[in-house]
C-alpha cells in the first residue's frame, strides 16, 4: 500500500493488470561494432554507459538499453538518437501498449543479476529477457492503460529529478578532485623520478574460479575482476565474496600490500582499474586480474592508477578487441612518480602524506556517510521505495492481493 500519498490508490483503485511477457511488448535487437564509424555527436551504449560518440544512429526513437555482458545492472533509458555496442541490448517497443518509460522504471525493479547466465563475466541472454513479465494496467482500455502508465512515470521522474541534480553536483565535485589530485601527482618543480612500474614491481596473475564456486561463508575470500569496477574504491581491507575452501590449493594470490588491478574492460579507462589489497591476510584474486607487488605505499600506487596522465599512458597497451585487454608486457613500461627515490623514508613519508591529502577529498566525493553522496543515496532509495509500491501488481498466483499496486 502507497502510504501518504492517497492519488496513486485512487488511480490504481481496482484496475485489471495483464502480466505480458517482453517479447510481447519489445523486440530485443543486438548492438554492433562501431569502430568503423565516424565522429559525430551520437552517443555510443556498452553496458559500462557511453563509450564515445559517432556519426550514425543504430536506433533513434525511445528505447530501454539493457546488458547483454558485464555491468548488467547498469539499465538506461534513451530518448534521443544512439549506437549501442554487442554487450547491451536495445528494445523496439511497441508504445500503444507500453510507454517506454514506463518499462524502464519497471525493468529496474527487476533483480538482473539473478537472472545471470554467465560463468565468468556477467551475461543476460535474450530468451531469459524475453520471457520477463511486465505489468500492463487496463490491457482492454490502451488509452486508460497508457494514461496510468504516464502519471506513474510522472511520480517517479519527480523523485529521479532532485537525483539527477544532486548527482549533476556532485560530478562537478569529482571533476576538482581529480583536478586536484592529478596537479598533486604531476610533482611539478619538485623531486621525483618517473619510474616504469616494472622497475618498481612485479606482477603477480590470478587464477580463474567461476560463479558455481562461490559460498555464503566459510571460503576463501576472493576479489573478482568486475567487482574491482563497481565495489571497490581505491582501497579496501575486506573481500565481499568467497570460494570454496577446497579450491584454496589452486588459486593465486594478492598479499597486504599488493595492488590488485583488471587486465580488461568495457572501456579503455576500465582496464587496468585498480584497488589496493589493505587486508592483514592474503586474498585469491581471479584470472582477469593480476596483483602487482611492490614496496611502496599501495595506495599511493593506486592513487596514481587513476590519474588522467596514467591513463592515457595505459591506453598505448590495450588491445582494443571484442574486449578490450591489457598488454602487460606493454603495461610494465607505464610509469609512476617515484618522490625522493634517493631517500626510500623520506620517499615513503611523502607518498603518506599525499594519501592522506587525497583521502580526505576521497572522502568528500565518494563516502556514502558524507554530504552530497549520503543525500543522493537517500533520495534514490525514496525513488526505489515509491517506485516498487507503484509498480508491485499483483500477479495471478497472489492468492489475496489488497492493492494493484
Amino acid at each position: 500500500m502507497i502510504e501518504n500519498t492517497g492519488f496513486p490508490d485512487k488511480l490504481l483503485d481496482g484496475v485489471e493488470v495483464e502480466w505480458s511477457s517482453l517479447e510481447q511488448i519489445a523486440k530485443i535487437k543486438h548492438g554492433k561494432d562501431w569502430k568503423g564509424l565516424g565522429d559525430g555527436d551520437i552517443p555510443v551504449y556498452g553496458s559500462g554507459g557511453v563509450m564515445g560518440y559517432v556519426d550514425t544512429p543504430s536506433y533513434e526513437k525511445p528505447a530501454v538499453l539493457i546488458p547483454r555482458k558485464g555491468s548488467i545492472t547498469n539499465v538506461f533509458y534513451v530518448e534521443t538518437p544512439f549506437w549501442n555496442v554487442d554487450t547491451i541490448y536495445y528494445t523496439e517497443i511497441d508504445t500503444t501498449k507500453v510507454i517506454p518509460k514506463y518499462l524502464y522504471h519497471f525493468i529496474k525493479t527487476i533483480d538482473l543479476m539473478s537472472l545471470d547466465t554467465g560463468s565468468g563475466r556477467p551475461s543476460l541472454t535474450q530468451a531469459i529477457l524475453n520471457k520477463l513479465k511486465i505489468p500492463i494496467p487496463c490491457p482492454n482500455n490502451p488509452e486508460k492503460s497508457l494514461a496510468i502508465q504516464a502519471e506513474i512515470v510522472r511520480i517517479l521522474d519527480t523523485f529521479t529529478e532532485l537525483t539527477t541534480e544532486l548527482t549533476t553536483e556532485l560530478d562537478a565535485r569529482k571533476k576538482q578532485y581529480n583536478y586536484y589530485r592529478d596537479q598533486l601527482l604531476s610533482f611539478e618543480k619538485r623531486a621525483v623520478e618517473w619510474k616504469a612500474l616494472g622497475d618498481v614491481g612485479e606482477f603477480v596473475r590470478g587464477k580463474r574460479f567461476t560463479k558455481k564456486d562461490y559460498v555464503e561463508s566459510n571460503g576463501v575470500d576472493v576479489i573478482h575482476y568486475g567487482e574491482i569496477y563497481t565495489q571497490y574504491g581505491t582501497s579496501t581491507e575486506h573481500a565481499i565474496s568467497q570460494v570454496r575452501d577446497d579450491m584454496a590449493g589452486s588459486l593465486r594470490y594478492a598479499i597486504p600490500g599488493d595492488v590488485v588491478f583488471t587486465d580488461v574492460g568495457e572501456t579503455v579507462e576500465e582496464v587496468g582499474k585498480a584497488v589496493a589489497w589493505l587486508g592483514s591476510e592474503k586474498v585469491a584474486i581471479h584470472d582477469h586480474c593480476y596483483a602487482f607487488r611492490h614496496s611502496m605505499n599501495p595506495k599511493y600506487i593506486s592513487y596514481c592508477m587513476q590519474t588522467a596522465n596514467f591513463i592515457a599512458f595505459k591506453a598505448k597497451y590495450v588491445a582494443r578487441t571484442k574486449i578490450n585487454t591489457l598488454l602487460v608486457k606493454g603495461f610494465s613500461k607505464v610509469q609512476i612518480p617515484v618522490p625522493y627515490p634517493n631517500d626510500p623514508q623520506r620517499s615513503l613519508e611523502e607518498q603518506a602524506r599525499i594519501v592522506s591529502i587525497l583521502d580526505k577529498f576521497d572522502a568528500l566525493t565518494n563516502s556514502i556517510t558524507e554530504g552530497l553522496p549520503r543525500e543522493i543515496e537517500l533520495r534514490q532509495k525514496q525513488y526505489e521505495y515509491y517506485r516498487d509500491l507503484l509498480l508491485s501488481f499483483p500477479k495471478p498466483e497472489d492468492p489475496n492481493p489488497e492493492v494493484v499496486a
